[in-house]
């Protein structure tokens, strides 16, 4: 063995190895599979003599194997040397980080691990391998379950089974935190700002204990009184919203820089304050380098921008009208800054209070960092995700059992999540346990539709899409009902418009698209829903060494057809894409990339999600370097047309900071911690 150790030869595990290569490209066959093992074994006893002690190492056995396919056939040999050689670099990177990993796991994924969730003695030393973690969180968040009459022991063998198979994980808080003395599980919270110096210092306050147990922030500065407004108490004059977000936006530089998760938060102002348009070009000299921001759009701003009509702006102090302004103006504004920055974003602010299923509580003003939950003041929200890749038959058909069992499990698990969590403030475990939203959604879509062999940017896939959120929806709804009887409905269900359809409901919302982020690359998928973003590229996975990522249905489609060689992956890191190459026209439709897809299938694909999701979609709208500002205009208006709660572009190559850097003639290059999406760094990952 690797380690020195002298085992006895099993052939079995031979025929195993050979047998999963054969798999993967659907050839298998276990006579085969028996077969190419013997004739291993032959190999090996006619060479006997040239090992030393006649003991053949595991890379000599496995050299020998290689030479055996290839014989056989080229492509099984293929696919079963690049297994061989992921296995050598994550073997690499748990000799460095000193790791166990009885999951085998990408060495990526390992490295994310090592840096952000397995838990480590006050030397930096790691003290558990990824299957312990799994174990660690599915125990703290299955003894929740005794609490309600519940077998804990056998639901926490479920929730172990679901995310050491990565079929699903919940976020990232809940794996650093579960069974810690910090115990914070909770990825999203909202905290309201007064019109006070009071105010808003305690909430500078709390957001620092937040996001120093990984939870990332939003804010609504829209109460703020503007810029010159008077201050009666110093007979002074107010600096406005944006001076008070640059104090929050230096906070979490100084808090981000002793967390193992970078802060972020979402600031959002109403389109309506008479700071807009401060507020929208905050980020373009630079500043706010850890805030997302959003304008909180009123559907009659929108109809204004439609009639080139004007904007009432008004004073939050007192409602006076201070301005009127032309909202075709403040709209043209936010499009040239999101094409120049990436901010600001929009958040339909009527449309997100509609779909609201606790209107008498009060209007929601603003969201999680990257703007999947919307939440009242004081709520935080627990996320996890269904690993679509990972429902997919051999055959090519969804699993739809699987992916009822996977829905109704998450329900469970997230639900148990609120229970078992230690909250960073009284206000906020109140607020919480009253209304138990929770957000469910999925992970590796992308990878689903390349398994189908459905292009993205096609009908069909907006019928699979919406065919496989609707049927999570119902099913998470049905097992919140049925929590419901179990264990008694969320608090304010009788304020809530579920209490006019069902008798019993255990959560105000279940469904949820968020970004993902490292949890996907743990699990070895696509992000949210999002595209991928190259199907080859150059990874920063050790520092200062690049390792080489293929997409892994790409990479087996290629080897199936007989395509796959060295210099085609080179020429594809490049950019990414397969459009341009002279490849089959069938592989070219089904392996798009982001910036393969037209602006207009990022939106409608998000609108097709948002159709069946209690809170929202985190989306962002992958823009060419050379896209216009006219193109962000369109996506923007076609969002709020579509329904959309919210919306995001990022062209390329338009922010300071990114994680991903496509050269001139050179491979993609990205940080280790980029799995999709907006490749800037300030989202949560």
């Amino acid at each position: 063995k690797r380690n020195g150790d002298v085992v006895s030869f099993q052939i079995e595990r031979i025929a195993k190895a050979i047998e999963k290569a054969m798999d993967a490209l659907d050839l298998g066959d276990q006579v085969v599979a028996k077969k190419l093992a013997d004739e291993v074994t032959k190999l090996l006893d006619a060479r006997i003599s040239f090992y030393l002690d006649g003991i053949p190492s595991v890379e000599d056995i496995q050299e020998v194997v290689e030479e055996v396919l290839s014989r056989y056939d080229e492509r099984l040999y293929r696919a079963y040397a690049l297994y061989r050689h992921s296995r050598a670099i994550a073997r690499e990177v748990k000799q460095i980080y000193k790791l166990r990993d009885e999951l085998k796991l990408t060495g990526n994924a390992l490295r994310v691990l090592e840096e952000r969730y397995l838990l480590k003695d006050e030397y930096g030393n790691i003290l558990e391998s990824p299957s312990d973690m799994f174990s660690r969180v599915a125990k703290i968040v299955a003894s929740v379950d005794e609490l309600y009459g519940g077998d804990p022991k056998e639901t926490e063998k479920k929730f172990f089974e679901a995310m050491s198979n990565l079929e699903f994980l919940p976020n990232s808080p809940a794996l650093m935190n579960a069974g810690t003395d910090l115990g914070q599980l909770s990825a999203c919270f909202v905290l309201p700002i007064e019109d006070s110096i009071d105010s808003i210092f305690t909430t500078l306050k709390y957001m620092a204990q937040i996001q120093q147990s990984g939870g990332g922030t939003g804010f609504s500065f829209s109460r703020l009184r503007c810029k010159g407004d008077i201050v009666r108490s110093t007979r002074g004059v107010a600096s406005g919203p944006v001076s008070f977000m640059r104090i929050y936006d230096n906070a979490t530089e100084v808090i981000k820089q002793g967390g193992r998760r970078r802060g972020a938060n979402m600031g959002v102002l109403h389109c309506t304050h008479p700071d807009i348009e401060e507020f929208i070009t905050s980020k373009s000299d630079g500043r706010l380098t850890n805030f997302n921001i959003s304008v909180a759009a009123t559907d009659e701003f929108m109809m204004q921008v439609e009639r080139d009509g004007e904007l009432d702006l008004r004073n939050p102090r007192d409602g006076r009208i201070t301005k009127r302004v032309k909202a075709r103006y403040l709209f043209d504004l936010i499009c040239e800054q999101a094409w120049k920055t990436g901010d600001p974003g929009l958040l339909f602010i009527d449309e997100i209070n509609r779909k609201h299923p606790l209107q008498s509580l009060g209007e929601i003003e603003a969201t999680n960092p990257c703007g999947e939950v919307p939440l009242l003041p004081y709520e935080s929200c627990i996320l996890g995700s269904i690993n679509l890749s990972r429902v997919v038959k051999k055959n090519g058909e969804i699993d739809w059992d699987k992916l009822r069992y996977l829905t109704r499990l998450g329900v469970h698990f997230l639900d148990n999540v609120i229970d078992a969590n230690k909250y960073p403030l009284v206000e906020i475990e109140r607020a919480t346990k009253a209304n138990r939203k929770i957000g469910l959604g999925v992970m590796g879509f992308a990878d689903l539709l390349f398994k189908l062999h459905i292009p993205y940017d096609s009908e069909e896939a907006f019928q699979i899409g919406e065919k496989i959120i609707s049927f999570i929806s119902r099913e998470a709804r049905e097992k919140s009902v049925e929590l419901g009887r179990e264990r008694g409905s969320f608090k304010t269900f009788d304020q809530s418009i579920w209490s006019k359809k069902y008798s019993t409901m255990r959560n105000a919302t279940c469904t949820t698209i968020a970004p993902t982020g490292t949890i996907s690359i743990i699990a070895g998928c696509s992000s949210g829903i999002e595209p991928v973003f190259a199907l080859v590229f150059l990874r920063e996975v050790l520092e200062g060494k690049h390792l080489l990522e293929i997409n892994e249905v790409f990479k087996i489609e290629l080897i199936k057809q007989g395509l796959y060689s060295d210099d085609l992956i080179e020429e594809i890191s490049k950019t990414g894409s397969i459009r341009n190459l002279d490849l089959p026209d069938d592989m070219k439709k089904t392996f798009v990339t982001s910036m393969d897809i037209t602006p207009e299938f990022h939106v409608k694909m998000q609108s097709v999600f948002q159709r069946h999701v209690d809170n929202a979609v985190s989306k962002t709208v992958n823009l060419p370097s050379n896209a216009s500002i006219e193109d962000v205009k369109k996506i923007y208006m076609l969002a709020w047309k579509l329904k959309c709660k919210g919306i995001t572009v990022y062209r390329y190559g338009s922010k300071r900071e990114q994680v991903l850097y496509v050269g001139e003639g050179k491979p993609i290059i990205v940080h280790h911690t980029y799995s999709g999406g907006c490749p800037t760094g300030v989202c949560p990952l």
